[in-house]
């Protein structure tokens, strides 16, 4: 099947290593109070645990988020909790606003990470998104975030290599804008 260029390739098929980012549609700030942050993020670990994923970094924000996880199976797996994530809280959003129907995922992206430096880097990558979008100064400060949760539990060693990994040139589809004035 040929890769189509209006939308991303999803190449979910073996177990491993992937990044993904998704967004909202239009890029709207869908999740721009504290208590929907909350409930995202939650909704995040809930659905990666339920479905066997082990998360190693993410990154919740009004309008997108990030995260790597391994898929000790086969990787359909992130592709059903993608699924059921996406509708869960996409219904619960509807319910809240009293807006039945509205579309409020737009697209998400994935990478198989199968080079230990590219793994490391998106680590990175997500642990300190906040500070990119200037929410925040360290990374442990953003409480949508799996970096303060990375700082307390990684072997200091781990953590360090990870922190001081480059990722600026990384290729993370990241063209969301984010500022404080997002968050209530």
């Amino acid at each position: 099947m040929p890769d189509w260029p209006h939308s991303p390739m999803h190449r979910l098929g073996t177990a491993g290593a992937y990044i993904v980012t998704a967004g909202t549609y239009q890029k709207k700030s869908f999740f721009a109070t504290r208590s929907r942050l909350t409930y995202l993020c939650e909704r995040l670990l809930h659905h990666a645990a339920a479905h066997g994923l082990k998360l190693q970094a993410w990154s919740v924000f009004p309008n997108h988020y990030h995260f790597v996880a391994i898929s000790l199976g086969s990787a359909v797996i992130l592709r059903k909790l993608l699924n059921i994530f996406h509708a869960q809280t996409s219904r619960h959003l509807n319910k809240l606003d009293e807006t039945p129907g509205r579309r409020v995922w737009f697209q998400y992206w994935d990478s198989h990470l199968t080079y230990e430096r590219s793994y490391l880097a998106r680590l990175n990558y997500v642990h300190t998104n906040a500070v990119r979008h200037g929410l925040v100064r360290e990374p442990a400060q953003y409480e949508w975030c799996s970096a303060g949760w990375f700082e307390r539990t990684a072997e200091k060693p781990f953590h360090q290599t990870v922190m001081r990994m480059r990722s600026e040139g990384v290729s993370i589809q990241d063209d969301f804008e984010v500022n404080e004035a997002d968050i209530e």
